[in-house]
């Protein structure tokens, strides 16, 4: 029965609880017990708050004893990425430099999640600062991939794609500002929304990424991700960048009819490599679309790779932001970090300039797509989840790439803003899991998720329980 409740929805726990069937303490105990079996081989969770979570665990079910009014989200568990603030909890940003800081507040994200009703169990690994698409630093290691323990999970958000893969948690926050929501829900084979730039308040802590960074949910499925979306979009008072609220229920989308809708299928996005495999279980998907009434049609695209321009953004920000203190820091940060000066000095204010018009350029040719497509179809990485310890292949399907040259379907739409979800369409060859790009309007979250929700419910469920962590066994 313990593991039977850490395989249950986000929903379908949160009914439960209110029916009285699961209480909070039962439904949290349950996640420490999976917790302690299963995260010393995953190294998903860094940071723990066992006594916190049965304590909040206690005061959720007193409220539900006493009829109190409770939260769309009351009593179920979750976990944070380890960039994203808690109160009082001990927040990393997978650094060193980090490595005891306990904010005083809370992020916007976590704020709105535990007034639902979510209770933390812990933080979850990332790469330092987020600055690789991968979660691994010399601080938290590894996190591992469900999948397959010698394989990363992607990043930056990769622990929060496993905890909620392998039953620790059924929410977990995630951020993304070129891929991180995206590719770790596509390598470990969870559902990630990265909503559209705003939709979600944020505070830059550390600064940088405010013209790229989007916060959202990685999940077991869709609903679970809308509902969670409803909680916690919104604006922020913080956050000059956020919108006001959406004009309808995100979780409500999620029931209307998909037949009609008009879909662009673009297999490379311009040029990207992919994978034989990766490519042809994204073109099964695909076409299971048309089988759901959509109407699709294959485009090729003529658009420049952004990932160098996304990355001069990056590098600038993350160099003004702690550039002058790296000098002391060098000893205890990733050397690729320590390296940033170097970089740094290798861009003027031009190339800063000519990286955001690459921006533009960019949405000048796609944003037509948009005018006569409802969504936009591409796969979300050419390849599978790469092995712990390298940041990647240099090679996709033949052709060589550089350092990181898998990342160019996920960064342009960090780039334009728009929503982009990573929905689970199955596994490559090598048994590692994959994922198909749903691309949304801009301020469109809403067809995004319908269009995910009508796939899940025809071809689902969505997230498999991976073999070595489906709650069968017992010796952990």
């Amino acid at each position: 029965m313990t593991d039977d409740i850490c395989w249950l929805s986000a929903i379908e726990l949160a009914a439960r609880i209110k029916r009285r069937e699961i209480s909070p303490v039962e439904a949290v105990g349950a996640a420490l017990s999976r917790l302690d079996r299963i995260n010393p081989r995953l190294n998903a969770v860094v940071t723990r708050t066992d006594e916190i979570a049965l304590q909040q665990a206690r005061e959720a079910e007193a409220m539900v004893l006493r009829d109190e009014t409770l939260g769309l989200l009351h009593g179920v568990p979750m976990v944070v990425k380890d960039l994203h603030y808690t109160a009082g909890v001990r927040t990393t940003c997978g650094s060193e430099l980090y490595a005891d800081f306990v904010p005083r507040f809370d992020h916007p994200i976590v704020e709105r999640l535990r007034r639902a009703g979510c209770i933390l169990l812990g933080k979850t690994n990332t790469s330092e600062f987020g600055l690789i698409p991968l979660a691994a630093s010399r601080l938290l290691g590894d996190a591992c991939n469900p999948w397959n323990l010698e394989h990363n999970t992607g990043g930056s958000s990769g622990g929060s794609a496993s905890s909620v893969v392998s039953g620790i948690a059924p929410i977990a926050t995630a951020s993304d500002g070129g891929g991180s929501i995206r590719i770790p829900a596509s390598f470990c084979g969870a559902f990630g929304i990265k909503p559209q730039h705003g939709r979600v308040g944020h505070i830059h802590q550390p600064p940088g990424w405010e013209s790229l960074a989007h916060q959202g949910p990685i999940t077991r499925n869709v609903r679970d991700a809308a509902r969670v979306l409803d909680v916690i979009s919104g604006p922020h008072p913080l956050d000059r960048w956020s919108l006001p609220a959406a004009d309808s229920s995100f979780e409500a989308a999620c029931e209307r009819d998909v037949r009609g809708l008009r879909l662009a299928w673009s297999p490379d996005l311009g040029g990207n490599p992919i994978e034989p495999d990766v490519l042809e279980a994204c073109r099964r998907a695909v076409t299971r679309f048309a089988d759901l009434g959509c109407e699709v049609e294959a485009l090729s695209l003529a658009l420049d790779d952004l990932t160098r321009a996304q990355q001069t953004i990056v590098l600038c920000e993350t160099i003004a932001s702690i550039g002058p203190r790296l000098e002391r820091w060098k000893e205890v940060i990733t050397p690729s970090l320590a390296r940033l000066p170097e970089k740094a000095a290798e861009f003027t204010v031009a190339d800063l300039v000519d990286a955001h018009w690459a921006r533009e350029r960019y949405w000048e040719r796609i944003s037509p797509v948009f005018e006569q497509f409802d969504a936009l179809l591409t796969p979300v990485v050419g390849i599978t989840a790469p092995a712990n310890g390298t940041l990647g292949p240099r090679e996709i399907a033949g052709k060589k790439i550089r350092a990181l040259g898998w990342l160019g379907f996920c960064v342009p739409f960090n780039m334009t803003w728009q929503p982009a979800a990573s929905l689970p369409v199955g596994f490559a060859d090598n048994s590692l899991p994959l994922g198909l790009q749903i691309v949304g309007r801009r301020h469109d979250e809403a067809t995004v998720l319908q269009l995910c929700a009508a796939y899940e419910d025809a071809f689902g469920p969505l997230c498999q329980r991976p073999p070595e962590f489906s709650g069968e066994r017992t010796d952990g």
